[in-house]
């Protein structure tokens, strides 16, 4: 960009001088032959008026080319100041074009940043529910087997149920078997006391 600048500026400034040298140069030439014809004509003996009026437009041309150089003078103060401000544009742009840049990089700086956060929060958020997904299907299968236990357990509870059931029937009739046992054998007894007492009596 400065570069460019430059260049142009260059280019402006030559330009502006050829145009106002080609312009005094055009002037000094125009002067030149006046002053020649004057001689010529001051050679002939030309007559007062014809003199004059050369004269006239000698100082006629010569006003116009001190009024040219003032405006070459004024022009090229002009040109100086509006290259002046063409640096001061372009240091100040310059600046501005670094500071954009620098702002710019940061910018991509961060968005780089946060996307490679982004992927690693992404990246754990799955690992996270693969891990979920895991536990599930592992609390899946415990549950199946809690429920398979209780299967068993309730299924183990009722033949115990039966089987004390039947024991308690089983001593029940053990006891009543003892009893009538018992009861028979002290009817038994009973009868072997009484006839032994009444052979003893008859003896």
């Amino acid at each position: 960009m400065a570069e460019a600048l430059q260049f142009w500026r260059t280019r402006i400034v030559s330009f502006a001088f050829r145009q106002l040298r080609d312009v005094i140069g055009s002037q000094e030439q125009v002067i030149h032959r006046l002053k020649s014809t004057m001689a010529i004509q001051e050679e002939k003996f030309v007559s007062k008026e014809e003199y004059e009026a050369v004269v006239k437009k000698l100082e006629e041309e010569k006003a116009a080319h001190a009024q040219t150089k003032g405006l070459l003078a004024k022009e090229t103060e002009k040109l100086q100041f509006a290259l002046g401000q063409v640096e001061v544009l372009s240091k100040q742009l310059e600046r501005e074009k670094q500071a954009f840049e620098k702002a710019l990089s940061s910018v991509k700086n961060k968005v780089l940043t946060e996307s490679t956060k982004k992927d690693k929060l992404i990246t754990k958020c799955n690992e996270i529910e693969n891990h979920i997904i895991k536990q599930e299907d592992i609390l899946n299968g415990k549950e199946n087997e809690i429920k398979e236990l209780q299967n068993v357990i309730s299924h183990q509870k009722q033949i115990f149920r039966h089987q004390i059931s039947d024991f308690r029937i089983q001593k029940q009739q053990e006891n009543y078997m003892a009893q009538v046992l018992d009861r028979k054998q002290k009817k038994a007894g009973g009868l072997l006391s009484t006839r032994g007492f009444k052979g003893l009596g008859d003896k």
